[in-house]
């Protein structure tokens, strides 16, 4: 499939990973992912508003927009070139940082595991039926959580993203801290419902993308991936039938390898252009043409 990637406006040889997690998870979900990378690249993976470090805080973010302002740190003014990691919630982010007109021009490529974009599926009939029972679930979850019910509120939650595998019980360890973090589901599902104009900002997209999900996976998540495969041009996609959502975590040994190797070429492909580039600029207008 033939690629159409724009050249990136910075001049350097040095870029940066931004890795974004799911939600009731952290940052320290892509410990693996860094250790994969061996150092080659800086790895910023933070903790997400209410999650990890930033539990209890008092105002959360209820839309993308909000949640990128709260990452304005960590996306830092310096302009250096960011490849953009994300999975689920993250996913979502990542995507909306590539498709932000303050940093798409900084992107080098773009992968997402299983991104949470449902309303990339309204389009169709049987897809806007996905779509609406997503939203009747974040709405059953809102409920549960405004009336303090948080464990029931993570119940639905973990219930619908298991997908198709086998049940597994939550230790009370895990549960604790899932409670601790359940605030924050309900700004989530609002950030990722109130998205809107997702298949055109997904046709606008010139980076190098590579999308990964898993047969074990709701349907919802698969639909969104096939969707935005056959929408950014040149994407790449990797599907692992034995896999469920949280493949970042449970697969992350089969994926990381392939998530390396798509940041390389990437940075590959951005030197590349920038040499040319500098080349043309220098050559003599005669020999040009």
């Amino acid at each position: 499939m033939k690629h159409h990637f724009k050249r990136p406006s910075q001049p350097s040889t040095v870029s940066s990973v931004l890795a974004l997690h799911c939600s009731l998870s952290s940052g320290r979900q892509w410990d693996r992912l860094a250790e994969e990378l061996g150092g080659r690249h800086r790895v910023i993976a933070p903790d997400l508003s209410g999650y990890g470090r930033n539990v209890g805080q008092l105002a959360l973010p209820t839309s993308l927009t909000e949640e990128i302002d709260a990452l304005s740190p960590e996306l830092g003014e310096s302009g250096e070139p960011l490849h953009l990691v994300g999975h689920s919630y993250g996913g979502a982010l990542a995507f909306k940082i590539a498709t932000d007109a303050r940093y798409a021009a900084r992107v080098r490529s773009l992968t997402l595991i299983e991104p949470v974009l449902p309303t990339v599926l309204m389009e169709s009939g049987a897809d806007r039926r996905l779509c609406e029972r997503f939203a009747r679930l974040g709405h059953a979850i809102c409920e549960d959580l405004w009336k303090g019910c948080s464990m029931e509120a993570i119940e639905k939650f973990v219930t619908f993203w298991r997908g198709s595998e086998p049940e597994e019980a939550l230790s009370a360890n895990a549960m604790v801290r899932l409670v601790q973090q359940a605030e924050k589901l309900a700004c989530d599902f609002a950030a990722v419902l109130a998205e809107q104009n997702v298949t055109a900002a997904a046709a606008a997209i010139r980076v190098p993308t590579l999308l990964i999900s898993g047969g074990l996976s709701p349907y919802l998540t698969q639909r969104v991936v096939g969707r935005l495969a056959s929408t950014i041009p040149g994407a790449e996609t990797r599907y692992l039938p034995a896999a469920g959502h949280m493949l970042a975590i449970s697969h992350a040994s089969s994926i990381n390898p392939d998530l390396a190797r798509h940041i390389t070429r990437a940075d590959e492909f951005a030197n590349l252009s920038l040499a040319l580039g500098d080349f043309l600029e220098k050559t003599p207008l005669p020999l040009r043409g």
